[in-house]
């Protein structure tokens, strides 16, 4: 239902988006502008029922037919690459529904019962050139789009607030990108819509161990920019971690430098008190949405008591998972490493954060 806000706007749905393709389509995007091409881009804007693919999730569509990215798993695509190559012929944004009670249902195949509804118009230069320079320098934005007429701005959430931007529109984008979700509100009779654009979640994993091999390349599919520590010069290396940001300080002075935020996961591995206890005590003072320990449970509960007695309370213990992973009977380190990286997901839950 429609919530009423104190501040005037109105929100009227969230929802989680998917964002790890979002450089991908950003990127193709900026390079057929370069090449003189024409390029229009799609973005699902809300869902009902069993939309395959969440609000936020976008399609970048050249002159020619060129595609890159998702705005439903494949069930509207040719509709919407249609619509987006006539955007760039006459210059029109578009706002478009698809589902069950659209009389294109039958013929794009929607899955049954989903609703989706997509928003398309051409690519601006100047904001798609703004907002690559903001995701490469890890600058938190918020895209404002009025769907009636198509006017967009971007929105940066740090320094002084711009002008022409209401106190409850940057308060109601304020809350998008906090939730990283995007929202949809109504202001003076229009309907915006707000998308977030957070830099990439964070995992840190303490020990570069052998699970922290398929690990950190499963993360990184899953859109996490990762680092791995472990002073031991040995483990952490290049042949072992390619392409893997890695830090040989000691646990707590690298965890102390990176600054875990609500926006990371820290996980130790060692099994070496010397190395993740550190780590650990580090971890626990800051905001970090997901802690997890590798270790049996009776290791898990030295390390409690080991904890306590620096000082760390009932409450902040709790904060801990481990024995690490869902409790999917994994055994071999890449399942492991599932399993750790499906715990850490599921506590991305919005109720969960």
């Amino acid at each position: 239902m429609p919530e009423r806000t104190q501040t005037g706007v109105r929100a009227l749905s969230r929802k989680r988006p998917i964002t790890v393709d979002t450089d991908d389509v950003l990127e193709q995007a900026a390079q057929w502008r370069a090449e003189g091409r024409g390029v229009a881009l799609a973005t699902v804007v809300r869902t009902w029922g069993s939309s395959p693919r969440p609000a936020g999730s976008q399609l970048a569509v050249s002159d020619d037919g060129a595609f890159v990215g998702s705005v439903s798993g494949g069930c509207i695509e040719g509709a919407v690459i249609h619509e987006a190559r006539a955007a760039m012929d006459d210059g029109q944004p578009r706002l478009l529904e698809f589902g069950v009670t659209s009389e294109m249902a039958w013929e794009v195949g929607l899955a049954c019962g989903g609703q989706v509804q997509v928003f398309i118009d051409r690519v601006n230069a100047g904001l798609l050139d703004e907002l690559r320079a903001a995701r490469r320098a890890k600058r938190p934005m918020v895209l404002i789009t009025r769907l009636p007429d198509g006017a967009q701005r971007l929105l940066e959430l740090r320094g002084t607030p711009p002008e022409g931007v209401s106190p409850a529109l940057l308060d109601a984008a304020r809350l998008a990108a906090a939730r990283d979700e995007t929202s949809i509100v109504e202001e003076d009779g229009a309907t915006i819509f707000l998308q977030p654009f957070n830099p990439p979640l964070r995992l840190i994993l303490v020990g570069a161990v052998h699970i922290a091999q398929p690990l950190a390349r499963m993360a990184a599919l899953a859109g996490f920019a990762t680092v791995v520590v472990d002073p031991r010069s040995a483990f952490a290396t290049d042949d072992r971690f390619p392409g893997v940001e890695r830090s040989t300080k000691w646990p707590d002075e690298a965890l102390t430098a990176l600054a875990p935020d609500g926006r990371t996961a820290v996980v130790t591995l060692t099994h070496d008190p010397k190395l993740d206890d550190p780590a650990l005590d580090v971890a626990l003072r800051s905001s970090a949405f997901y802690i997890g320990c590798l270790g049996s449970g009776k290791t898990h509960a030295a390390r409690r008591e080991r904890l306590a007695r620096r000082g760390f309370t009932a409450a902040d213990l709790a904060r801990l998972h481990g024995p690490v992973g869902l409790r999917i009977n994994a055994r071999s380190p890449a399942e492991i490493a599932i399993s750790i990286l499906a715990e850490i997901i599921q506590e991305l839950c919005p109720d969960k954060r």
